[in-house]
């Protein structure tokens, strides 16, 4: 009974969390910019079928922007290439440096970066692995912000800080989510919403019978 009063009162905490805060910000919106970039056929000089002739197996050729630049994007069995379409280097996977420009180039505040680190493999809970890999850029300021950027493709795959891990937290704890799997259907849940129910249908039954059978029988005396 004592576990059943402490869900409770997690219950109790983990909403009002859920709630008080702006969805927006738990998502990190307000951390990136959303720059309208257009691409100038004009800058673009290394042409489609110089890519073909280097890459005859590319499939899924897109063209878009990193920073200032024009790049495509495409795959080879199953593998993500950036290539420039300026210069046609390769840019993919991203190094070091330049990962840390195109977060900061998404990044909509001016903070020093604090660390930065290559994941490719093992992402923390707040990654998708199918994102990997990616580097992740952190930035000293209030929240610890991340920024994630894919190693292959230059693009911004997560943003994170620590008021997002913090309601992913209360949202495990709010659906009982206290395993490893992160699933909802689990028999713990079950049982504390069934025992919940069966006390609040009891308590009814007992008003019933304490308050109207009261008066019943007082009527009756």
């Amino acid at each position: 009974m004592l576990f059943i009063g402490l869900q409770f009162v997690v219950w109790s905490i983990s909403g009002a969390y859920m709630v008080i805060f702006d969805i927006n910000y738990i998502h990190g919106n307000s951390l990136v910019s959303n720059p309208q970039d257009t691409i100038k056929p004009d800058n673009i000089h290394y042409s489609m079928a110089k890519l073909y002739d280097k890459y005859p197996q590319a499939s899924k050729l897109e063209v878009g922007k990193l920073i200032e630049q024009n790049v495509y994007r495409f795959n080879v069995d199953g593998n993500q290439y950036l290539l420039s379409a300026q210069t046609g280097e390769l840019l993919s996977p991203l190094s070091k440096a330049l990962a840390i420009k195109v977060s900061q180039h998404h990044y909509s505040a001016d903070h020093d970066v604090s660390e930065v680190e290559l994941i490719t493999e093992n992402p923390p809970f707040e990654l998708n692995p199918r994102s990997l890999p990616a580097w992740r850029v952190n930035f000293d300021a209030f929240g610890s912000p991340s920024i994630y950027i894919s190693a292959e493709t230059g693009k911004l795959v997560g943003k994170r800080h620590n008021f997002w891990r913090l309601f992913d937290w209360m949202f495990r704890f709010h659906l009982m989510d206290y395993g490893e799997d992160s699933s909802i259907h689990n028999y713990l849940l079950f049982f504390v919403i069934s025992f919940s129910f069966a006390t609040a249908l009891s308590g009814l039954v007992l008003v019933y019978f304490r308050v109207f059978k009261k008066d019943v029988t007082e009527e009756l005396v």
